[in-house]
């Protein structure tokens, strides 16, 4: 007899990933068949997959180095206890295979050998059968009952659903990646620029680059940029869009400048230098829009420096929107701070988002950069910031995102009454 591992012992082997983890599958299979083949006193452990009359090996677990069964191995179907035990010729638990007259007709049992052995379908939610969930020992083993069998289905079951969402997480992905490709490829990708203003000198002084994307249904430039870097297409998107960008900047405006969304894994991935060598760089800006903290803003600047040097300048954008941004601005000193529209937006009338804003003003006079209020949407919010010191802005009231072409000089709105 066996002797079973503990509760605690088995809740262990089988933890799920902690809350932003997403294991493999195959690790989370693995030790679902550690956990079983251990929890019974078994030799081996598998998960098989039937495709086109043979038996494939997807996951194993042996308690030998050298392993009986291998990963990716397959065999004929019909000579596997597998498919004899899904159509009744051989039942799910057996306690000893040189007993059973069915058993011992196949090879394999002499082979390995077989002795104990439990084995059950792998059933998905459409009724299809996958495979099965199956244990074998070398040796016969007269303590195992109903209660393992029991068992062996519930992880079964288990199995079952991590291969379906794996297989949904498969088609999704395979869905991002056509999507990504087409835009690569095509020309669903194109970009609109939204002005930035002086206030002061009513002039514009550059424009923010923006991606569009011409499918049905509509879909968040934001989606778009995440699932390229979900499916290893980023830099690929990132690139294309930043070499539409610069190819209007003449158009334009002769003297200002264009600013671009940049992530910091693009910047890392060494080919910035080459994407912008012959462009005058003192009418370029990178925006930085990566929302969580960076580890790496030695290795960023080891990247942009020589480019900064030779005039790029570079904006953290949505400041103050997350504790992420303020470590960009500390990090990479900025020669541009974009305060973000959440801070703008009702400036006029709560003391909160002006103090916040106040703050961030004081913090570009003392260190030289220069500060832009992004989302500005009312005349009452843009006299505000007039009014705290805000001499460059960003927002709808003034001028929305336009094609090439299309773009107008700034309407200033009079002061409220």
């Amino acid at each position: 007899m066996v002797n079973r591992v503990s509760a605690s012992e088995m809740a262990e082997l089988i933890r799920s990933p902690k809350q932003g983890e997403e294991a493999p599958l195959h690790k989370k299979l693995s030790k679902t068949l550690k956990a079983i083949r251990t929890h019974l006193g078994m030799d081996v452990a598998f998960i098989s997959e039937f495709s086109e009359g043979r038996r494939y090996f997807r996951y194993v677990d042996s308690a030998r180095l050298e392993k009986p069964v291998l990963v990716g191995q397959s065999d004929p179907i019909e000579e596997s206890y597998c498919q004899r035990i899904i159509d009744g010729r051989l039942p799910e638990l057996i306690l000893d295979a040189a007993r059973l007259p069915a058993a011992q007709a196949l090879p394999v049992t002499a082979a390995l050998p077989v002795g104990a052995h439990l084995s059950v379908p792998i059933r998905l939610k459409n009724g299809h059968i996958y495979g099965t969930f199956c244990c074998f020992s070398f040796t016969p083993d007269y303590s195992l009952n109903d209660r393992d069998l029991g068992m062996m289905r519930v992880f079964a079951d288990l199995s079952a659903e991590q291969i379906e969402h794996d297989v949904a997480r498969t088609a999704t992905r395979s869905g991002m990646t056509h999507r990504i490709s087409d835009a690569l490829s095509g020309d669903v990708l194109s970009m609109v620029y939204q002005p930035i203003y002086n206030i002061v000198q009513h002039t514009i002084v550059g424009f923010e680059a923006l991606s569009r994307f011409s499918t049905v249904p509509y879909r968040a430039p934001d989606i778009w940029f995440n699932e390229a870097a979900e499916v290893g297409l980023g830099a690929e998107l990132e690139s294309k869009a930043m070499k539409l960008a610069l190819a209007d900047i003449e158009q334009l405006s002769p003297q200002g400048y264009v600013s671009v969304n940049v992530s910091p894994q693009f910047i890392l991935r060494d080919g910035l230098d080459k994407l912008l060598n012959g462009e005058n760089l003192q009418r370029i800006v990178l925006e930085v829009t990566e929302h969580a903290s960076i580890g790496q803003y030695t290795d960023l600047a080891e990247q942009i420096d020589p480019l900064r040097r030779r005039g790029l300048r570079i904006a953290v954008d949505d400041a103050g929107a997350g504790y992420a941004s303020f470590r960009h601005i500390l990090n990479l000193a900025p020669d541009l701070i974009k305060l973000d529209a959440s801070i703008t937006r009702n400036i006029d009338t709560d003391f909160s988002r002006r103090a916040l804003a106040t703050a961030f003003i004081s913090f570009a006079e003392a260190t030289q950069c220069k500060l832009i209020a992004e989302g500005v949407e009312t005349a009452e919010e843009l006299l505000m910031l007039q009014q705290l010191g805000v001499n460059q802005v960003q927002g709808n009231l003034l001028g929305k995102p336009m094609r090439v072409g299309c773009t107008s000089e700034p309407i200033f709105p009079e002061e409220p009454h």
